[in-house]
């Protein structure tokens, strides 16, 4: 086969105890899935969660300097406890998500949220404020029969050792299974697609020098800069 120019190389990242790499297919997004920050965003804690989507080349690993985000002078950080999926499937039953799951990884939804409020404000889309080229760092992937019990794990997002954002898993509104569930009803799900499944409260601003931090119980630690 011939391509009139070279294919874009494939987005990929670590995995814990293998020369092997996941190949990211896509990268999906939980909304206000834990009730404190639904609530400190202005919604109502009981709104179900809803997604949207970043690009692949959203995605960065451990260690990066992530330039601040173009066009914006508000960029925040949103903590996630991330799902790296290892079989697709549409319509999936609650009882049956765990077996599509690969692994889990920490990643941070960076966001500009002065142009996200924007397009809010007028009805438009959001991809300017969540998906730009490094907005989705993700740490190394942890297969998940290595991983520890991620239904009431500690999350926690420390800035220059400060701590930022600190939760458990225990207090997202949708489950881990609850949402591949929801999400398979919406999209033919694939192996390397990502998911990212919400944030606790205490998001707050960036700037360039920043060291973030994000930690959840039994993962690889994510650990990233802000240049």
């Amino acid at each position: 086969m011939s391509f009139v120019f070279s294919p874009i190389e494939a987005i990929t990242l670590p995995v814990l105890g293998s020369d092997a790499r996941l190949p990211v297919a896509r990268v999906f997004c939980v909304g206000r899935n834990y009730a404190a920050h639904a609530r400190e965003m202005g919604a109502d804690d009981r709104e179900p969660p809803f997604f949207f989507m970043k690009p692949t080349t959203a995605v960065v690993q451990n260690g990066t300097a992530i330039p601040y985000p173009s066009r914006s002078q508000d960029v925040h950080h949103e903590v996630e406890l991330v799902i790296a999926l290892g079989h697709g499937g549409a319509n999936i039953a609650v009882s049956d998500a765990d077996q599509y799951i690969y692994g889990y990884a920490v990643g941070i939804d960076l966001t500009r949220r002065d142009l996200q409020s924007v397009a809010k404000s007028k009805g438009h889309p959001w991809e300017v404020g969540k998906a730009f080229d490094g907005a989705a760092p993700v740490s190394t992937i942890v297969p998940k029969q290595h991983a520890g019990d991620l239904g009431h794990a500690h999350i926690q997002l420390t800035v220059n050792g400060q701590a930022r954002q600190s939760g458990t898993t225990a207090e997202m509104i949708w489950t881990i299974p609850e949402i591949i569930a929801e999400l398979s009803t919406y999209f033919l799900l694939m192996p390397g697609d990502l998911i990212f499944t919400g944030t606790p409260a205490g998001v707050a601003a960036v700037s360039p020098g920043d060291v973030l931090e994000g930690t959840v119980d039994g993962l690889e630690p994510l650990r990233v800069s802000i240049k």
